[in-house]
């Protein structure tokens, strides 16, 4: 008797387990994203009415193609071959229950000193100023070693005290032992200074890799925003 309610438990939870990858599956495939605008300062912004989660990344990184991936829209995001495209805040509300912010992208040689003072005082301004800011996704190129200008951008988003995840971009780019070399050293640089590692992601446009994992934590976080809101 005790072994047939195991197997029927282990069916149960298989079942779930399945309904909620085709619910998953079903809701993102109908998911619904619309461009609401471009801006070039937070002064024009409109009214905060949903909650919002950011995007950024140094240029290249391979922002425009993960924001198309999680949107399941290929020509959301206009994606470009010349980095440093993104010079304003573009938002996209989803599901009428979210915006994306599509935030600058930083660190293109390419771009006047004066531009990238602007991107960075655009960007600081928007984190610090934006109370429906729930999450910015810092997004970082798994290819590379550490990179300076990152590792600062994280520590000035942990000194500000702001939410933040990060996503490994362009995973399909490696094979999975070079992956997980690259992802250990940058969590022992991130210990270095830091107590605890925040939210990872792994991600690949390519492959859909990470779309479920972070569609879900926004999902969490949204959730936990409206019950704090309605209290």
């Amino acid at each position: 008797m005790g072994f047939i309610a195991v197997k029927v438990n282990m069916l149960i939870f298989a079942v779930i387990k399945k309904a909620k990858i085709i619910i998953s599956a079903l809701l993102t495939y109908y998911m619904k994203a619309e461009f609401k605008g471009s801006y070039p300062s937070t002064k024009v912004l409109p009214k905060e009415d949903f909650p919002e989660f950011a995007f950024i990344g140094r240029s290249n990184v391979g922002k425009s193609s993960l924001i198309n991936m999680l949107c399941n829209h290929k020509d959301l995001a206009k994606t470009s071959s010349k980095p440093g495209k993104t010079q304003h805040i573009v938002r996209f509300l989803v599901d009428n229950s979210w915006y994306l912010i599509d935030l600058p992208g930083y660190g293109y040689a390419k771009v006047s000193k004066a531009s990238r003072a602007e991107f960075g005082e655009l960007i600081q301004s928007y984190l610090l100023e934006r109370t429906f800011m729930q999450c910015v996704f810092v997004l970082i190129d798994s290819r590379i070693p550490p990179q300076k200008i990152d590792l600062e951008f994280i520590e000035w988003l942990g000194v500000s005290g702001i939410p933040f995840a990060m996503v490994f971009t362009k995973t399909d780019k490696l094979k999975p032992k070079e992956l997980d070399s690259h992802l250990a050293l940058y969590r022992e640089t991130l210990l270095a200074s830091w107590e605890e590692l925040p939210t990872m992601f792994v991600s690949s446009a390519i492959d859909k890799k990470g779309k479920e994992e972070i569609l879900s934590f926004i999902a969490e976080v949204k959730t936990t925003f409206y019950k704090n809101f309605s209290e």
